[in-house]
């Protein structure tokens, strides 16, 4: 049990300590909205880890046959809308900054927490860089001993509870940047320098 929980810990900060483009766009969302929006973010990020964590568990070999064929499809979807997303963020901070030094119109309102939790949750169900290390951190897991199915629930649950506590800290990273540089200028820089990052590591993933 202790060794499924570790083994729990380990896997969800392995994927999730690494900083991409969803993580960049965590940052950026929860500084431009606020810390209740980045947290229902965050725990989307982690939810779709939990799910694959899940899916890895159960599926096993099955499961990392299944994706072969469709890895590229997934791999050009999901930089097909990191893209989107990093042009949009870079035309809406554009747009606002202009907006606020001509003072000739408003923010529109910025995405619900419920808005927010669903699209991070859909960005990273598109990563199949995601299923393919919980596939293979369980095969070579079951190729040593057999394991029960209370160690898999221990497993996948210690592997959301890691997750969810590092995209927890980078939405409260976010929100301190967004206090921080509350300047329109500040807030136009940050915002097209993550549009910047994430649009970089939506090119590297094609390539």
């Amino acid at each position: 049990m202790t060794a499924a929980l570790v083994a729990g810990l380990l896997a969800g900060y392995g994927i999730a300590v690494p900083v991409g483009a969803v993580a960049t766009y965590l940052v950026s969302l929860t500084a431009r909205t606020s810390l209740r929006t980045g947290i229902c973010a965050a725990l989307g990020v982690a939810t779709a880890d939990g799910l694959y964590a899940l899916v890895a568990a159960l599926g096993g070999s099955a499961l990392a046959a299944a994706l072969r064929p469709v890895l590229v499809p997934l791999r050009w979807a999901s930089a097909l809308v990191l893209a989107f997303l990093a042009v949009r963020g870079a035309v809406t901070a554009v747009r606002h900054y202009r907006g606020h030094r001509l003072a000739t119109r408003s923010a529109p309102p910025p995405p619900s927490p419920a808005r927010a939790y669903l699209a991070l949750l859909g960005i990273t169900l598109l990563n199949p860089t995601t299923v393919i290390y919980f596939a293979a951190l369980v095969l070579g897991t079951r190729a040593t001993e057999a394991v029960s199915p209370l160690e898999q629930g221990v497993f996948v649950l210690a592997a959301f509870a890691a997750s969810a506590s590092w995209q927890l800290l980078l939405a409260g990273g976010g929100a301190l940047l967004g206090r921080v540089l509350t300047g329109s200028r500040g807030r136009l820089v940050t915002a097209l320098v993550s549009s910047g990052v994430i649009l970089l590591l939506a090119v590297r993933m094609l390539l």
